[in-house]
C-alpha cells in the first residue's frame, strides 16, 4: 500500500518464490492495503520522497494543456537583471573567474557579442572551472590578463602582451534550443523525454532567455492555481 505495488506484482512473486501455502491471505493483506492506501491518497511513497527532499522531477504520466509559450515562462522576464552570458573572444580569465565565483548556474550561453546577442553556445561550469586551472598550472604565461577564446582561430595578437586561452574544445555547440513563440506543451513535452536541465530560447539566432526544469515545474504549478513559490528545490 505503501509503494503502491500492484497485485498483479504480488501474484508474480508469490510464483517465483513458490510460497503459494499462504497466498490467499497475503493477497487480502495486499488488496486490503491497496484500497486503504487509495482511500487516504493517490500519492505513493516515492513521489513523496521526490517531492519531500526537493528534487525538480517531471511527472511522465500526466499532459500539460494549457496555451503559454516559451517567452512566458523563460528567464530573464521585464525588470529582470540581464542574463548572464559569455562572449565568444572578448573577455579575459578575470572576468570568466568573477562570473563563476558570483553565480551558482550549472552552464552559460556564449554568445558572440553582447551587443548582437547571436548564440554561439553553451559552456558547462565545471569545464570552464577544470580548463582554467590547468591551463593555469600547465600553460606558460596564461595569467588574469589573458584573453579567453571559443572561436576556432584566434587573431593574431601584439607583443608583450600574454597567451591567449582557447577552451572551444568545450563548447557545446549544438545546445537545444527552442524559439520564443514555442508552445510550452512542446517545451514540457521535450523537457519529460530527453531529461534536458536547460533550454535556451532564441528569436532568429538571437539569444532571449532560458527555461530551466525548475521554471517549468513552476509554471505547471502556476496553471494548477498553486503558489509556485511554494515549491521549494533542494
Amino acid at each position: 500500500g505503501v509503494t503502491r505495488m500492484t497485485v498483479s506484482l504480488v501474484v508474480i512473486m508469490f510464483e517465483l518464490t513458490g510460497g503459494l501455502e499462504y497466498i490467499v491471505p497475503l493477497m487480502a493483506a495486499a488488496m486490503t492495503s491497496k484500497w486503504v492506501a487509495d482511500a487516504l491518497g493517490r500519492e505513493g511513497i516515492y513521489d513523496a520522497h521526490i517531492r519531500l527532499n526537493g528534487y525538480p522531477f517531471l511527472e511522465a504520466k500526466e499532459e500539460f494543456a494549457h496555451k503559454t509559450l516559451a517567452m512566458d515562462v523563460m528567464k530573464p522576464r521585464r525588470n529582470d537583471p540581464l542574463l548572464t552570458v559569455l562572449t565568444q573572444d572578448s573577455m579575459t580569465v578575470e572576468d570568466v573567474e568573477t562570473v563563476i565565483s558570483e553565480t551558482t548556474y550549472s552552464g552559460f550561453p556564449v554568445v558572440v557579442s553582447r551587443e548582437s546577442q547571436r548564440l554561439v553556445g553553451f559552456v558547462l561550469r565545471r569545464d570552464l572551472i577544470i580548463s582554467i586551472e590547468n591551463a593555469r598550472k600547465k600553460q606558460d604565461g596564461v595569467v588574469s590578463t589573458s584573453i579567453i577564446y571559443f572561436t576556432e582561430h584566434s587573431p593574431p595578437m601584439p607583443p608583450y602582451t600574454p597567451p591567449t586561452l582557447k577552451l572551444r574544445n568545450i563548447l557545446d555547440l549544438s545546445p537545444f534550443t527552442v524559439t520564443d513563440l514555442t508552445p510550452m506543451e512542446i517545451v514540457v513535452d521535450i523537457f519529460r523525454k530527453l531529461g534536458l536541465r536547460q533550454c535556451l530560447v532564441t528569436h532568429n539566432g538571437r539569444l532571449l532567455g532560458i527555461i530551466t526544469k525548475k521554471d517549468v515545474l513552476k509554471h505547471i504549478a502556476q496553471m494548477a492555481n498553486q503558489d509556485p513559490d511554494s515549491i521549494l528545490f533542494n
